[in-house]
């Protein structure tokens, strides 16, 4: 055998197990287990890398969790503090599972938010399973990289407020109704049920904004007669309503004395908190407590534009354009298929869930922060992966899918640039490559699929790159930094600089409570010490601030048989105290410190039967404190008739009231 011979057969021989490795290689990864575990390992270096640098984050939630590892009765009825004074102004489910982590594992920054981070992996996790049963495997990928990544959706799944909880249980209810569409099964509307009345526990109506398009996917695409599709709706609004009814029905017959004080309410009732100042308040601009709320106040002027201006824009809206594009080319390429077609009901879930939850957030008059942007984030996704796939396989029929797609890229590419310009200082170079990457991607899969297998997934891949280059670096740039307080936004100090900047007041900053410029969202506070920057606002500071070590040690040394330590004006001076002594606070005007909840006559009540010693005036929301009648005589009373204590290294007013009765 000649030489020449032999390196032909070692050739062939390498080939061969090229090929064969090439082919291993190839099943493995196209093994749904596989994508799924490499997903879960991505979301979860995102969401619990730098985890604890944020601290407690919104130390009013923080708070909650620890009164509920300290009382069952606090863990029931989500008490901001352990001694059930007042509720915090949400449902319980999220301070419930924080505070049940915080039983466990003993107080910290990774017992209160690891848990959220979890919930963040297990949201990309559901996520990538519906789409691949609605999709396939590549789409379901996709869609999970891109809610991953999405700015917002970081900055949730890394932070103790209730979204977290609320979008996972969303996604749990998507899934078992994608379940119930395959095989007409009543017994997945019930599972779906529960979740999505777990999902107002969470957070109340928002919770339910994805009800709309489950139920038309079900409606339209279930395997069932329609006499069963209709009494699987019904099935499904009547699981949802009992497993939202049983907490609020427990919380009604429960006398008041019994109780907290359920906080953000006008008159100590769950229902005007539901369908006042957590319900209808938030779309119409309601007011609660004597506070007027706005939502230009923290997210700009309602209207068509506002997911794309200075609050919103960075958080969600990159991919929004293209994920509408998606949901009409996919409606359209589907519209002679069968009726129980798995890709047309993924086109009405999530088209559904997508289009209720942008009109609510658009024009919504009461609170909405930027950071309630993370309920869209699934359905982006969704619609970003199944129609990016959808138009990809079309292309080898219709050059007009082509074209679709490589629109979808360019507007994609072109928002991204006009966000990234809001933050001038931020990686200006990435704006150019995107645009270089965008416009080739485009090229290429504009032209006739016959060109060529090979360069058609060469473009596919520059358009995905392109795509979410910006998204991606905001969320880099989100996990890295530390944040605090109540009004928290993803990603670089942003200013307005086109257009759709829509800004609440038309210079591309936000206000924060207090009238802070957030500058589009973030603003900067104090936090964690040894970490910059830090950003937020709310939730700390006033007389009390960071709850100064003499004042803590005094309370505490000072306590004896009382159940509150101190009694203060507002929930944010409250939760910092309560998080440095362990020790529950009385917050006497809740979140804002307008809260009807204290009475002179009660806590005159308090004082003699030893429950209350010792009461701070001021603090950050003291100004809102005053609006009531009864605070405005609780605090007069309590500078008449208490003494003012002198605590060394402590310059906050402290009252003892011991002998105030005398």
């Amino acid at each position: 055998m000649t030489a020449v011979t032999t390196d032909l057969l070692d050739i062939r021989e390498r080939q061969t197990f090229l090929e064969r490795l090439t082919s291993w290689a190839a099943a493995v990864i196209s093994r749904p287990q596989v994508a799924a575990a490499g997903l879960a390992v991505m979301s979860a270096f995102l969401y619990l890398w730098n985890l604890t640098a944020s601290g407690f984050a919104n130390s009013y939630y923080s708070a909650a969790a620890l009164a509920a590892s300290q009382s069952w009765s606090a863990w029931f009825f989500g008490s901001l503090d352990a001694g059930n004074f007042i509720t915090v102004d949400k449902p319980p489910l999220s301070t419930m599972l924080m505070g049940l982590s915080v039983r466990i594992f003993g107080l910290s920054s990774a017992s209160i938010l690891v848990p959220e981070a979890l919930l963040g992996v297990g949201s990309v996790v559901l996520l990538f399973a519906i789409v691949r049963r609605q999709f396939g495997l590549a789409a379901g990928v996709i869609a999970g990289v891109v809610m991953a990544i999405t700015p917002v959706a970081a900055l949730m799944f890394r932070y103790d407020h209730p979204d977290a909880l609320m979008t996972f249980l969303m996604l749990g209810a998507a899934f078992a109704t994608q379940r119930a569409i395959e095989n007409g099964r009543h017994r997945w509307l019930v599972v779906a049920g529960i979740a999505l009345g777990l999902a107002f526990l969470s957070k109340y109506f928002q919770g339910l904004l994805v009800g709309p398009g489950l139920a038309l996917a079900y409606i339209v695409a279930a395997n069932a007669s329609l006499r069963r599709r209709a009494a699987g709706l019904f099935v499904l609004g009547a699981t949802t309503l009992v497993t939202a009814g049983l907490w609020v029905a427990a919380v009604l017959v429960t006398p008041a004395a019994a109780r907290p004080y359920i906080g953000g309410s006008t008159n100590n009732s769950v229902l005007d908190l539901i369908f006042g100042y957590d319900g209808l308040g938030r779309i119409f601009g309601a007011t609660a407590g004597g506070i007027g709320q706005g939502g230009a106040n923290f997210s700009g002027t309602p209207g068509l534009l506002r997911l794309f201006n200075t609050d919103f824009g960075g958080q969600i809206a990159w991919l929004l354009p293209a994920s509408l594009i998606f949901l009409v080319a996919g409606l359209y390429l589907t519209r002679r298929v069968a009726r129980t077609d798995f890709r047309r009901a993924g086109y009405l879930l999530w088209g559904g869930w997508l289009l209720v939850t942008v009109i609510v957030f658009s024009f919504m008059s009461g609170i909405v922060h930027s950071y309630y942007a993370v309920a869209l984030a699934p359905a982006i996704g969704a619609l970003v992966g199944g129609g990016l796939v959808e138009l990809w396989r079309a292309r080898e029929r219709f050059l007009a899918a082509g074209l679709t797609l490589a629109a979808a890229i360019l507007v994609s590419v072109g928002l991204a640039v006009l966000l990234l310009l809001r933050s001038p200082s931020f990686m200006s170079w990435l704006p150019p490559l995107i645009v270089g990457l965008g416009v080739a991607a485009a090229i290429v899969v504009a032209m006739p699929a016959a060109r060529g297998v090979r360069i058609g997934l060469a473009g596919l891949a520059l358009g995905l790159v392109a795509l979410l280059a910006g998204p991606a670096a905001f969320t880099v740039n989100t996990i890295a930094t530390a944040y605090s307080g109540s009004i928290v936004a993803a990603g670089p100090t942003t200013t307005a600089t086109d257009f759709l900047s829509g800004s609440s007041d038309g210079q591309g900053r936000g206000f924060a409570l207090g009238g802070f410029p957030g500058n589009g969202g973030p603003g900067r506070n104090g936090g964690p010490a040894g970490f910059a920057p830090v950003r937020g606002i709310g939730g700390q500071g006033g007389s009390v601030g960071s709850a100064d070590s003499s004042l803590a040690s005094y309370l505490v040394a000072n306590q004896g048989s009382a159940t509150w330590i101190v009694a203060v004006s507002d929930a944010s001076d409250a939760a910092e105290l309560e998080l440095a002594t362990g020790k529950p606070v009385m917050a006497m005007g809740g979140w804002s410190g307008s809260d009807n909840a204290l009475t002179l006559d009660q806590l005159k009540a308090d004082i003699a039967n030893g429950s209350l010693r010792y009461v701070i005036v001021g603090g950050q929301d003291a100004g809102l404190f005053g609006f009531n009648g009864d605070s405005s005589q609780v605090t007069a009373w309590v500078t008449s008739h208490g003494t003012l204590v002198n605590i060394p290294g402590s310059s906050t007013s402290v009252y003892d009231l011991s002998n105030a009765l005398n």
